[in-house]
């Protein structure tokens, strides 16, 4: 099957370095490969959304050099490929109803392992919904960090796929839209290195394929934390886009251009010298 990549970011803010390094590690494994490199924005939690960061994250990409070879994707636009995917689980009865509340699960209730809530049903409220996970093992071979194993239950338990207020969670949208796409391979940060499996458990309940993943390292402050979640995390400039971008190249261990003039001659450069080998598997520092 041809190479299928994407960029998916999260409208939380505007576009930082971290998403830059991130854009650029799935832009060029793509390219390298001759495949596409497809938009999807995964704006799926309004409560999380920042107004404006949606069109603020598209806009800016084209000023980087990038661009997408189908429409954007909008995860909003979404929601009857969800409930349908939902539909199949509960008919498999993979799914339970949860009525275990915010504050009962923030004291620390034990994981739900065993396929059912552990509180009451309450009829008054809506319930979450949440996926009996097997007990067994869930593996796979990541391209940068390696042989990966999980055991779903002992790690996560049953996780929620559906909110209480009736929206859906990041692992099965992603699941969805990645078979949607056509996607068949995963470049983004090793955040999410951790959802792999259940991402990988949901495709095999569905019977959608599995494409192959690369964790990219993150972004992190000096204190150790995620730039996305650090008061570093300052918008890249659009309008001066070739210092972010030798910082990106920099960060994900490539030879940087120097004497490029824009960014598409800047990504031209270094794509001609990629090479997924140079890059460091675990996290770093931002610098600048």
């Amino acid at each position: 099957m041809d190479y299928r990549g994407r960029f998916a970011p999260s409208p939380t803010g505007r576009l930082h370095f971290g998403s830059l390094a991130a854009a650029l590690g799935s832009w060029l494994c793509a390219r390298q490969a001759g495949g596409q490199w497809l938009l999807r924005m995964e704006d799926i939690d309004p409560p999380r959304e920042m107004p404006g960061a949606a069109a603020a994250i598209l806009a800016a990409l084209p000023a980087f050099g990038f661009a997408a070879d189908e429409p954007v994707l909008y995860q909003s636009q979404r929601l009857a490929a969800y409930d349908a995917a939902f539909t199949q689980l509960r008919e498999a009865d993979a799914v339970f109803p949860c009525w275990c509340s915010r504050s009962e699960l923030a004291a620390g209730a034990q994981l739900h392992r065993d396929g059912r809530c552990v509180a009451p049903p309450d009829p008054r409220r809506e319930p979450a919904w949440r996926l009996r996970v097997p007990d067994t093992g869930i593996a796979f071979d990541d391209a940068l960090q390696g042989p990966q194993r999980q055991n779903l239950r002992e790690s996560v338990g049953d996780f929620v796929i559906r909110r209480v207020e009736g929206l859906y969670s990041y692992q099965l949208a992603c699941v969805v839209d990645d078979a949607y796409q056509g996607i068949t391979e995963v470049v983004r940060g090793c955040d999410l290195l951790d959802s792999t499996p259940r991402q990988i458990c949901l495709q095999r309940l569905l019977g959608l394929p599995t494409p192959r993943y690369l964790h990219l390292p993150l972004a992190l402050d000096a204190a150790g934390r995620k730039l996305s979640k650090s008061e570093q995390a300052w918008p890249v400039d659009p309008t001066d886009p070739l210092p972010a971008l030798r910082r990106a190249l920099a960060f994900l261990g490539q030879p940087v251009p120097e004497d490029a003039v824009d960014a598409p001659a800047l990504l031209a450069a270094a794509l001609s010298r990629f090479d997924p080998v140079l890059i460091p598997k675990h996290s770093g520092c931002f610098a600048g």
